[in-house]
């Protein structure tokens, strides 16, 4: 029997879904719409008077008066709402500071408005809706819940409320979850990474958990120690009605096969992206591929090639002049108060009507020390062609250049912690895959190889738990931190040596 929540769940998912249909088929009429509202507010803004918005009526005024920039590019800007000062960047004053890191710019504070606030909440229930439009399937809603989340505890910045992103979310559960949600909110409440995991497995390990949410390595640790506490040997048998994993902010598939082993079972996944600076797209279907951009979320989007980026005037596009299987930069502007933004972010289309995207890594995030520039896409689908031909499972990676090696050519030098540590034989298969699969993606890096200006890959075996050790000692453990895949130099690996398995 259907409980009335249920009911009503098929019923609203209905009406969502419709008025997606709605805005998601005319995506240029859409993104009209959001770009004159954007200008019609920030036009009364600091921001607004210093790049003379009165006069853009068209994205190429626009272009004219306002340049792409990133957050050090802004900073003035940013520093000014920090300080407490009105209608810089948006109208009034930010409802919060989401706290996030940057890799150049150190702690970055984005504003989040009246405006831009309810569609960061918007997106993950409308994905939810989908979902149940799709399948039909509402029981999860009666069980228990968790999503795996910064600290919800903010501080004040001025008299704005300041934390994490997923912490400052965790403020608007949605009424249909209030009961379900766990953890409780003061073991929500625990800053430090690894006792939270332990006091959320303690809270949850005899509750009917049935959706579980969070970036895949945080939600992997949360699985290890519910194993370790409950004697089990799957995830399955401590919650038989675990059906759904939420996961976003990286992409799955490098923990798809470790979190599947630790599961035991193959269950549904609705996939995000959101972001501090918005939520951008969501799975909107179980059988079509990509994300759906959400063009009607105050987010005005612009796109430059990835080629095209180190241009002083690159080319920058609209949705109606995108094209499918192209890496672009992602840019935007919003009610947020963010103004020809680059996010740092690549994605490529997938689907043009409705407007549907994959995200396929980091610009600042590639290793091009030799001219290669490989992306984050291009490893990840390596590694997957290497898990899948030599049934290894890893764990976690990243990438680094080898730029002056004691004897030899250069290479790249992949630092991997595998499930089990593969013997020698074993382990050189998996590199010679990775290596081929690497050329076959990436035409630069097959002609650095066959000009012998590079030789193939090799692989530094980390310790099992060396990468978290390494972000605990970073202070970056838990919450939204994301282990950068791609660097263009040895910082990372430089300190973790002591974390190796020595051969």
């Amino acid at each position: 029997m259907k409980s009335l929540k249920e009911h009503i769940a098929k019923i609203f998912a209905k009406v969502v879904v419709r008025r997606t249909r709605k805005w998601s088929e005319k995506p240029i009429e859409t993104q009209k719409k959001v770009f004159q509202n954007l200008i019609k507010k920030g036009k009364k803004t600091s921001f607004g008077k210093d790049h003379n918005l009165k006069s853009v009526f068209t994205h190429q005024d626009f272009i004219n008066n306002v340049p792409v920039r990133d957050y050090e590019g802004l900073r003035p800007y940013f520093e000014k709402v920090i300080k407490g000062e009105k209608s810089v960047l948006w109208p009034g004053k930010p409802l919060y500071f989401a706290k996030t890191s940057g890799t150049t710019s150190g702690v970055k504070y984005i504003p989040i408005t009246k405006d831009s606030m309810p569609t960061h909440v918007k997106g993950s229930r409308d994905a939810t809706l989908h979902y149940i439009n799709e399948t039909g399937k509402t029981d999860f809603l009666n069980k228990k819940v968790i999503f795996l989340q910064g600290s919800p505890f903010l501080e004040s910045t001025n008299g704005v409320k300041t934390g994490r992103l997923s912490g400052i979310i965790a403020h608007y559960t949605p009424l249909y979850l209030k009961k379900n949600i766990m953890p409780s909110w003061e073991t929500n409440c625990i800053n430090d990474w690894e006792e939270k995991v332990r006091e959320i497995s303690k809270e949850t390990i005899n509750k009917e958990m049935s959706v579980i949410g969070g970036i895949p390595p945080w939600v992997q640790m949360y699985f290890e120690k519910l194993i370790e506490l409950s004697k089990k040997q799957t995830i399955k048998e401590i919650f038989p009605h675990f059906n759904l994993f939420v996961y976003g902010g990286v992409n799955y598939e490098p923990y798809r096969q470790s979190l599947k082993k630790l599961i035991g079972k193959e269950i549904d996944s609705i996939e995000y992206y959101p972001a501090s600076e918005g939520f951008f797209a969501y799975q909107d279907s179980q059988t079509k591929e990509g994300l759906l951009l959400q063009l009607n979320s105050g987010i005005f989007y612009e796109f430059i090639a990835v080629d095209q980026m180190i241009k002083d005037n690159p080319t920058r596009l609209t949705v109606g002049e995108v094209e499918l299987n192209t890496n672009y930069v992602l840019i935007v502007s919003s009610t947020a108060g963010l103004w020809g933004y680059d996010t740092g972010d690549t994605i490529s289309f997938v689907s043009l009507k409705p407007c549907r995207i994959i995200v396929t890594g980091r610009y600042k995030h590639f290793i091009s020390a030799f001219g290669e520039h490989v992306i984050g896409s291009e490893v990840e689908k390596s590694l997957k062609e290497a898990v899948n031909k030599t049934e290894l499972t890893v764990n976690e990676f990243t990438v680094a250049p080898m730029i002056s090696p004691q004897k030899g050519l250069p290479f790249h030098q992949w630092w991997i912690e595998f499930e089990l540590t593969p013997n020698a034989k074993k382990l050189k298969e998996f590199a010679k895959i990775l290596d081929y699969k690497l050329q076959e993606l990436n035409i630069y890096y097959k002609d650095l190889i066959d000009g012998r200006v590079l030789r193939p890959l090799e692989i530094v075996v980390v310790k099992k738990g060396g990468f978290k050790s390494y972000m605990k000692k970073e202070g970056k453990l838990g919450g939204q931190n994301k282990l950068p895949r791609l660097s263009n130099d040895r910082k990372i690996v430089s300190e973790m040596t002591n974390l190796i398995v020595k051969r």
